[in-house]
Order: structure tokens, then sequence, then C-alpha cells
């Protein structure tokens, strides 16, 4: 079956591309392990190893767990599973829990499985992404020190063994005020981001088990067919083009 997204659900698709690309494109940073206390730099330093970090990884693979707290109804939303990101514009996000659901962009097209509605929604990934600072960064093509203004973050940091900074987009989005990240200091690298909207839902997005330049998702090498998905018979697809 095929039918036409509706636009409330554009809407909602463009939220989750965001914090999956444009977050999700920072994520491609993320986490290795620290074992000494950082050192205080200032935020436009620990930004700029960051991108020189980010620059020299080809690819990354990891687990994540994520958490979604929203303000206004005090409700809290959980979530986990695995994650790869391969440049130029590649990444695929395999959610376990609480539901499975699979979302994979070659760059051009996003596709987003919802196992639990049998749904699967197909979306021209330029439509949405295009204009967004963060996807260009996931895609290779951005720059943190050029798309966002680096800031101190609005609290203390208690984990000693990374740098927190605030990242605040100079072209503003309509679902993303700004972004904390935890960079560790030993490799700086991503450890932890949390991305805070304009009604103050909070999206914390923690990483483990991180690979670079791994040849392997799960236990299947990483080729070109990873960034592929066919759903299962019966399955409702919804196109947005």
């Amino acid at each position: 079956m095929t039918q036409i997204i509706p636009s409330n659900i554009k809407v909602f698709i463009q939220k989750i591309i965001f914090c999956i690309s444009g977050v999700l494109s920072l994520s491609v940073l993320l986490l290795m392990p620290a074992f000494a206390p950082a050192q205080p730099m200032e935020p436009y330093a620990v930004a700029q190893k960051l991108q020189e970090t980010y620059d020299k990884t080809p690819n990354l693979v990891a687990d994540f767990k994520q958490k979604t707290s929203v303000k206004f109804s005090g409700r809290v939303r959980q979530g986990s599973g695995s994650m790869i990101f391969l440049k130029p514009g590649h990444m695929r996000w395999d959610y376990f829990t609480p539901d499975r659901q699979v979302i994979i962009s070659d760059g051009e097209i996003i596709s987003m499985y919802f196992e639990k509605n049998s749904q699967m929604i197909i979306s021209n990934a330029k439509d949405y992404l295009q204009s967004d600072v963060t996807y260009s960064f996931f895609a290779g093509t951005g720059n943190i020190l050029q798309d966002f203004e680096i800031d101190r973050p609005d609290f203390d940091n208690f984990n000693e063994e990374t740098h927190l900074i605030k990242l605040i987009p100079k072209a503003a989005h309509p679902h993303v005020s700004f972004i904390h990240a935890w960079v560790t200091d030993a490799t700086f690298l991503l450890e932890h981001l949390q991305i805070v909207d304009h009604f103050d839902t909070v999206t914390d997005l923690y990483f483990n088990n991180v690979k670079i330049d791994s040849d392997k998702y799960g236990n299947r090498n990483i080729t070109q067919d990873i960034f592929s998905f066919s759903p299962p018979p019966q399955t409702e697809i919804i196109k947005q083009y």
C-alpha cells in the first residue's frame, strides 16, 4: 500500500531527522575512553579539536542509549540500539528497544521503518536536510566552527574526563534551540549529546562500544547494502516526495 504522507507527519519527520542526522550528524564524533581529569580549555579550542578529529574519521560504529524528556507532560521516552555513519553521507540507526525501528540514509533518500505500526516512511533527504547546518557536518561538508556559535555550557560539568560546550546553530532551526556536547579530553570525540528544542524538550544521546574505521556493523561486513532495507510483506509504505 502506498500513500502520501500528511503535513503533520512531515513536521514530525523533520524533527526526527534533525535529531538523528543533525544531532546524528554530530554523533559521528563520538566516544573514546579517557582516564585523567580534563584540563580547562576554552570552548572554541574544544570545538576545533572536535572538528579536527571528525575530519580524520571515515566511519564510525557505536551502540547508543536515548532518553527524551517532554517538559510540559513530564513524559520520558527511552530507547537503545546501534548506529553506523559512513562518509560521505551514509547512516543507519537500528533501534532494538522499546520497539524495533530502522532509520537509513544514503544522503539522497531517508527510509524509516516502524515495526510496531507496520509502516515505512520514505523521504527525499535533501528536501529536509540541505539547509540544516548539522546535516552538512554529518555528511562531511560542514564545519562546527562555521555552522555553530560556540559557547560555555549552561551548567557545570561533573564528568572530569570530558569538556562540555554549548553549540547554537547559526541558522535558526524550528525544532532545535541548542545542543550541549560532552567531548572526551583524551581523544576529543563525543561521549554525550543533549539536544534541547524550543519547547524545552530534552533528548540525551549516550554512546559506547565505539569503533572507528571498522569493517563490521554487528555481524555484517560494512558494504553498501547495509544502507538499504526491505520491510516485511504487508508493510504500509508512506512516500513523501
